[in-house]
């Protein structure tokens, strides 16, 4: 994460803050498992079972990592629970293209495209914010295509 600015809604930091405690507690203790159980088959120059637990730990150190600096270097947000306004933490609903859809702007480290939460910091998440219903709000995607929306509904 390179971002200077990162920022997390209060959900999202404790589903970080999980995961973290799972890793460490949990997930580590396993590998570290796996490599001693691959250990125990012998040479292992030639031993798949070693070079997969010893590149899954090096995976889990990397997002132990990860986590630990986004923690550490976030700000963390909460929604106005009386907002009339699209706020990072806001769950949006917006007729696009001739369709409804529904997104939670939350901070780009927490952001998941197949959840619908979208980073505040993306084309359409930034076009939202501080925006009310009924607005029309017009940006352009990462295509280069114009993005035309209305906003129906917010929640917080």
């Amino acid at each position: 994460m390179a971002s200077k600015n990162m920022i997390l809604t209060t959900e999202g930091r404790k589903q970080l803050e999980e995961e973290l405690s799972y890793l460490e507690n949990e997930k580590r203790a396993e590998v570290g498992e796996r490599i001693k159980v691959a250990r125990e088959f012998g040479d292992i120059s030639e031993n798949s079972e070693y070079d997969d637990a010893k590149n899954e730990q090096g995976m889990v150190e990397a997002r132990i990592a990860e986590i630990s600096h986004i923690l550490s270097e976030a700000t963390v947000v909460t929604t106005p629970k009386r907002s009339n306004k699209v706020n990072i933490g806001s769950t949006v609903t917006v007729m696009m293209g001739g369709k409804e859809r529904v997104f939670t702007i939350v901070g780009a480290a927490e952001s998941d495209v197949a959840a619908n939460k979208i980073s505040n910091e993306s084309p359409v998440g930034a076009a939202l914010i501080g925006h009310k219903k009924g607005d029309h709000v017009e940006t352009t995607g990462p295509t280069g295509r114009a993005i035309d929306m209305e906003i129906i509904k917010i929640e917080h």
